[in-house]
């Protein structure tokens, strides 16, 4: 029985590792930047528009350790940057650097995937050229063009069914462009 626990523990703790050393893969690499439980989510909420570190704390109810562990991370791997705030000086935001942004077709497939096969999307996802919703991956079906996170207007898919009440979630049920920063 011991050694049955044993064995369990050692292959929990190979699961719980946090790199992938011995794996010749870019998914592999890449998941040592987003792997990480809660990432993803700071992620997304940064393209919504969330920046203070404090409104992060509110929308994804994590413990402010655990951000600021993932925050650096993200922010050492070139994925978020950490600047001035210009509405508080001496206080920063984050921002999604290049090679952030260049992750919302990913996001956009992983959340159209989340809602096909676990639980609907509160929210949708218009090209704003054209309004019509994204396909999964970010594709337009009508424009044919993969439009950047500037170019997408995100909105609540049922408004007045939200359950959350904190105010960054109140401020993004309008309709709104990724990336747009969030004012609460």
């Amino acid at each position: 029985m011991v050694q049955s626990a044993n064995r369990r523990g050692a292959r929990l703790t190979g699961v719980l590792r946090s790199d992938y050393t011995g794996q010749e893969c870019a998914l592999a690499a890449a998941l040592e930047v987003l792997g990480e439980r809660w990432t993803l989510l700071i992620v997304r909420d940064a393209f919504f528009g969330v920046r203070r570190f404090s409104d992060f704390v509110v929308r994804l109810d994590i413990p402010r350790a655990v951000l600021t562990d993932r925050l650096r991370g993200l922010v050492d791997h070139g994925v978020m940057a950490q600047v001035e705030d210009p509405d508080r000086p001496g206080r920063h935001v984050y921002e999604l650097t290049p090679a952030g942004t260049e992750l919302w077709p990913a996001l956009h497939a992983l959340i159209s995937w989340g809602s096909e096969h676990r639980r609907r999307s509160t929210r949708k996802y218009e090209h704003a050229a054209c309004g019509t919703e994204l396909a999964p991956g970010g594709l337009c079906p009508s424009c044919g063009v993969v439009p950047g996170p500037e170019d997408v207007v995100t909105a609540s898919r049922a408004p007045g069914q939200e359950i959350r009440t904190d105010a960054i979630s109140v401020a993004m049920r309008a309709p709104r462009r990724l990336l747009e920063p969030i004012a609460p």
